[in-house]
C-alpha cells in the first residue's frame, strides 16, 4: 500500500503547476471509479477552514500551507437515491461517507433507525451471527456512534442475530443506504452559523435543498427550484428565495469567520448548480455582491446530477471486483477476552463520543469535525483494496495514532495537521499576512480619497473657470455661497499657485 500512494504523489510532484482536476483523476483511476461526479478532494488549511479543491485551478496556489498537502477523498454531492447507482464500488464509497457521518454525529436519527443502521454495517463488516466466534455482547465492540447505550448494542445484536442472516455484504451496505436515504439528515454537512438573534444554527445543503437546522428541530427547508440567489458579505449570508404565492423570503446568518462564510458560499453555489440545472451548459459565474462592487466570482465547474445519472446509465463494462477491509472503530479489547473481527473489518482507533443517539437531539456541534475544523478533529482516511489499488475512507483519531501521507501506513487522507508537519512557523507568517492585509486595505482606502479629492478638485475648476452655459452651472455659480467662496478662497489661491508656478519656471529658466 505505501509504495502505491507514493507513486501516486511523485507523479503528481512532476508537475508543480497541476490543477486540481489532475490529482482527482488520478485518483479515480486508481479506485476504478467511474461515477466520480459524486466525489471531490477536500483540504484543511493553516487556519483550520476547510475547503473542496478547485479543479480548474494550480493544487499549489491554492494551498495555503507548506507541502506535504493532506488531502482527504469525500462525497462532495450526496445521490439523491444513493442505493440505486449503478455501481457497487460508488454504493461502497458512499456506504462509508456515511457510515462516518453515523460516527461522526452527523447523520443523526431515532433510537429504532440507529439499531437498524448499525445492524446492517455489523452484516457487512462480520457477516452472519455465529455463536462460537460472536460471544456475548460482541456487538459493543464495534463504535457506531460517538456514544449509545447498553440497551442500543442489546438491540443491535437482536436484529444482526435474527434479522439479517444470509445477508451478504453488498446487500447490506445497499440496505443502508436505502435507509439513510429517507433520514431528515441525510446529505447534511453542516456548517455552524448564527442567527439574526444570535441563537446558534447549523446551515447545510442536501440533495433536496437547503435546510436550517436548530435545537432539535429543522427550523428551515427550502427546495432548490425555491432558492432564487444566495450572497454573503463579510461575516453574513443571505438566503433569498420565492416560495408558494410568490412569498418572497431572505435568510441571513452569520458564520464565525469571512473565510467560513465564503466556503459556506461557494458550497451552496455548487450544490444549487449540480441539484436545479438540467445540463452543465446553463451553469453561469455567480457574483457576491451586488452590481456595483466586485465582490467574489466564482463558477462551479462539473457535470450536473441528470448528466451524471445519464452517463452512469451508459456504463458497461464488467463490475470491478472488491476487496474491502472496512474501517467501523471496534473499541478496545483486553487480551483475556478471545472476539476478533473477521477479514471484512480493521481496527481502527476511536476517540470518546460527544453525541448522543436519541429520539430528540440533533446536535451537529458534537460532530468531531465542525465547520471550521475543531482542535480535535478526525479525518477521512482509505483502507481498501479494489484490484489491487489502495483508496481511503476509514477514520483515524488525531493523536499519536495518526499518520502522515508518508507514515508507516501510506494512507493517501490522515489527520489534517500532518498537512503542516515542517511548517512551523505558520503562526508567524499567519501574522506577517494580517499585516500586509491591513497595509493594503489603508493603501486602498488612502488611493480611493485621493481619487474623490481629484474629482471633487475637477469639478471646482469646471465651476469657476468654465464658460459651459449649463442651466445647473448657471444656478450654482449665481447663488451667493458660491459667490462668497469664489472671490474670498478661490481666486486668492489660484492666484498663490500662479506665483508658485512662476518662481519655478524662473529658476528652471536660469539654471
Amino acid at each position: 500500500m505505501p509504495h502505491q500512494w507514493a507513486l501516486l504523489f511523485s507523479a503528481l510532484l512532476l508537475q508543480r503547476d497541476a490543477k486540481g482536476q489532475y490529482l482527482f483523476d488520478l485518483i479515480c483511476h486508481n479506485l476504478n471509479l467511474l461515477e466520480k461526479d459524486y466525489f471531490g478532494i477536500r483540504y484543511v488549511d493553516p487556519d483550520k477552514q476547510r475547503h473542496w479543491l478547485e479543479f480548474t485551478k494550480s493544487i499549489a496556489k491554492q494551498m495555503k500551507s507548506q507541502p506535504p498537502f493532506t488531502m482527504c477523498l469525500r462525497v462532495k454531492f450526496y445521490p439523491p437515491d444513493p442505493a440505486s447507482l449503478k455501481e457497487e464500488i460508488t454504493r461502497y464509497l458512499v456506504f462509508l461517507q456515511l457510515k462516518r457521518d453515523l460516527y461522526h454525529g452527523r447523520l443523526l436519527c431515532k433510537t429504532s433507525d440507529a439499531a437498524m443502521l448499525a445492524a446492517y454495517i455489523l452484516q457487512a463488516e462480520i457477516g452472519d451471527y455465529d455463536p462460537g466466534k460472536h460471544p456475548e455482547g460482541y456487538s459493543s465492540k464495534f463504535q457506531f456512534f460517538p456514544k449509545h447505550s447498553e440497551k442500543l448494542e442489546r438491540r443491535i445484536a437482536d436484529i444482526h442475530k435474527t434479522e439479517l442472516i444470509g445477508q451478504k455484504p453488498e446487500i447490506s451496505e445497499r440496505n443502508f443506504l436505502q435507509k439513510a436515504q429517507m433520514l431528515e439528515t441525510y446529505g447534511v454537512d453542516p456548517h455552524p452559523c448564527k442567527d439574526v438573534s444570535g441563537n446558534p444554527a447549523f446551515l447545510a445543503f442536501t440533495p433536496f435543498g437547503f435546510v436550517v437546522l436548530q435545537g432539535n428541530k429543522r427550523v428551515h427547508f427550502l427546495k432548490w427550484n425555491e432558492v432564487t440567489k444566495l450572497k454573503f458579505e463579510g461575516k453574513t449570508f443571505h438566503i433569498y428565495a420565492n416560495q408558494k404565492e410568490d412569498k418572497k423570503i431572505i435568510l441571513t446568518y452569520f458564520a464565525p469567520t469571512p473565510e467560513a462564510c465564503k466556503h459556506l458560499w461557494k458550497c451552496g453555489v455548487e450544490n444549487q448548480a449540480f441539484y436545479k440545472l438540467e445540463k452543465s451548459s446553463q451553469v453561469r459565474t455567480v457574483s457576491s455582491s451586488n452590481l456595483f462592487f466586485k465582490g467574489s466570482r466564482f463558477r462551479y465547474s462539473g457535470r450536473v446530477a441528470k448528466e451524471v445519472m445519464e452517463q452512469s446509465a451508459k456504463i458497461k463494462r464488467e463490475p470491478p471486483e472488491i476487496h474491502s477491509a472496512h474501517s467501523t472503530p471496534v473499541r478496545s479489547v483486553s487480551h483475556g477476552e478471545s472476539f476478533i473481527p473477521r477479514s471484512r473489518s480493521q481496527v481502527a482507533d476511536t476517540s470518546e463520543g460527544m453525541a448522543v443517539i436519541s429520539d430528540e437531539a440533533y446536535s451537529p456541534s458534537d460532530s468531531v469535525l465542525p465547520t471550521p475544523v475543531a482542535e480535535h478533529s478526525m479525518e477521512l482516511a482509505v483502507s481498501r483494496q479494489i484490484n489491487g489499488a489502495p483508496c481511503s475512507i476509514e477514520e483515524e483519531k488525531e493523536s499519536e495514532a495518526s499518520t502522515s501521507m508518508h507514515g508507516e501506513r501510506g494512507d493517501f487522507g490522515a489527520d489534517s495537521r500532518s498537512a503542516q508537519e515542517g511548517a512551523g512557523g505558520d503562526s508567524a507568517l499567519s501574522e506577517v499576512e494580517q499585516v500586509n492585509k491591513f497595509v493594503l486595505s489603508v493603501l486602498r482606502l488612502l488611493l480611493v480619497t485621493i481619487g474623490l479629492l481629484f474629482v471633487l478638485l475637477l469639478l471646482l475648476i469646471i465651476l469657476t473657470e468654465s464658460d459651459l452655459d449649463i442651466a445647473f452651472l448657471t444656478d450654482i455659480r449665481q447663488t451667493p455661497e458660491f459667490e462668497q467662496f469664489h472671490y474670498e478662497y478661490f481666486c486668492p489661491l489660484r492666484r498663490w499657485f500662479a506665483c508658485k508656478l512662476r518662481w519655478v519656471g524662473g529658476l528652471l529658466i536660469n539654471k
